[in-house]
């Protein structure tokens, strides 16, 4: 009988196994779980930070313990996978401790989790624990192999931590000083990889746990009831000075439609000519002539819409074409913010587009009255913020729409109306990128809630995920 229970243990053969940390995505926007190793002396601590086998070091050079990759499989089941040559871990190693973390979510919310090693060999199971009583940690010691009588055996620990990784790291013995390593940008999370040779996982017995094929099909087991679901957490709570868009009649990054507006930036004129704001109203598909005659530079449309469904704003040509897009979205009760940048030369003429004659409101506005980004700022949905400042590392985060789901995009527009790309995510979490040296406009598409903060993202700790 290889499959345990909490507390339990099992004897091993000493022989070279894979280890899967298994659980299941429910797709995008699902919790995101790491596996990770230590390594750990009879005094129950870590020797340093070369004991650790994590996302930001996938291997122990002396040990033969590595971090291999993620699987993904049918019905949304995701594993990392682990090997351990028992034959090669060095005499001062005691035990092995396998542990998993998660960001921003509690293991509670984590479906189905469980541990299987396997033999390296032969794909036969060695053992098997599912842990069943998961609620508000954030880390969580699945299960260590250690040294008795001169073998190996496995114990199923289960132990939590709300503290995440490096608090679970610190009580073996390892906390990181304040110091800084450099990291590369982070991106969107990689694409799966290929599963060790015959290491297929097998759910517990009755777990709701599909297979993830590696390389032969696994059976499946019957699923159970699935659990209730998880609520959406609560929005964030705009701090003073924060730029911030929600739904419904909270404080909007710009003032009202009909509010006069005021120079909120240190961008040159050369940005964007000054003159006073003009809105329009209307419902479904209209052309919209403001009646101005502009110097070349970028123009900045504040869009309202009421209720649901998508509205696009585009820019039109002399014959009254669609030329470029403004901004479009899909947001419920949208105050978006978008930009263009005008030739000086052509009639201004826009058409908004709001299907079913859903009722807009849209206002013209200059540069000069963007909100600065000069410290964190928060928002919703499409924005644009000025930067005059030196180039910038920055942070972001996506948190997405009420699925948690989306697409989230940056880039930067400099005087003339070139665009350059900075970092584009589908779903949501965190990464990092660079704005150039200003002045630009920092343009934000997003379907769902975000954060931006400067910040020295490139020179990053110890834990700071960098894959």
């Amino acid at each position: 009988m290889t499959q345990i229970i909490k507390g339990g243990n099992l004897p091993l053969s000493g022989e070279p196994m894979r280890v899967a940390v298994v659980r299941r995505s429910d797709g995008p926007g699902a919790p995101e779980v790491d596996a990770a190793a230590l390594l750990v002396g009879a005094d129950g601590k870590v020797r340093g930070g070369e004991d650790l086998v994590f996302y930001n070091q996938s291997a122990h050079a002396g040990s033969g313990v590595r971090l291999t990759g993620n699987v993904r499989g049918e019905g949304e089941v995701v594993a990392d996978w682990l090997e351990i040559d028992p034959g090669r871990v060095e005499p001062d190693v005691e035990r092995i401790v396998v542990a998993a973390s998660c960001d921003d979510v509690t293991f509670g919310e984590v479906e189905d989790l469980y541990l299987r090693a396997v033999s390296a060999t032969t794909g036969e199971q060695l053992a098997l624990y599912a842990v069943e009583d998961a609620t508000t940690e954030t880390a969580i010691l699945l299960g260590e192999f250690y040294r008795r009588a001169g073998g190996w055996k496995f114990r199923a620990v289960g132990q939590g931590y709300d503290s995440g990784l490096p608090g679970l790291a610190e009580d073996f013995g390892f906390a990181v000083p304040e110091e800084t390593v450099e990291a590369p940008m982070e991106t969107v999370p990689e694409g799966t990889v290929e599963p060790p040779e015959g290491a297929a996982v097998v759910p517990p017995e009755g777990a709701a746990v599909v297979p993830v094929q590696a390389p032969a099909p696994a059976p499946v087991q019957a699923p159970a009831p699935a659990p209730a679901p998880v609520q959406a957490p609560a929005p964030v709570p705009l701090a003073v000075g924060v730029v911030g868009k929600v739904r419904g009649a909270a404080p909007l990054s710009t003032p009202a439609l009909g509010v006069p507006l005021a120079r909120c930036n240190d961008l040159p004129g050369e940005m964007g000519p000054e003159f006073e704001p003009v809105e329009f109203s209307g419902r479904g598909k209209e052309d919209v002539d403001p009646g101005l005659t502009l110097p070349k530079g970028f123009v900045v449309v504040d869009v309202l819409r009421k209720g649901d469904g998508y509205i696009e704003v585009v820019t039109l040509t002399v014959r009254g074409r669609r030329w470029r897009e403004v901004l479009g979205s899909g947001l419920p009760d949208l105050h978006g913010v978008g930009v263009f940048h005008h030739d000086g030369r052509s009639p201004l003429r826009l058409r908004v587009d709001a299907p079913g004659m859903a009722a807009w409101t849209i206002r013209l506005r200059p540069v000069s009255t963007l909100r600065p980004f000069d410290g964190p700022v928060e928002g919703c949905g499409p924005d644009v913020l000025a930067h005059t400042g030196d180039e910038t590392d920055v942070r972001f985060r996506f948190k997405g729409d009420e699925d948690k789901e989306g697409y989230f995009g940056v880039n930067v527009h400099r005087r003339g109306g070139h665009a350059q790309d900075t970092y584009s995510r589908r779903d949501r979490g965190r990464g990092s990128g660079s704005i150039p040296r200003g002045p630009r406009l920092v343009v934000i598409e997003a379907d769902g809630g975000w954060s931006v903060e400067p910040g020295a993202s490139r020179i990053t700790s110890f834990w700071t995920r960098r894959r």
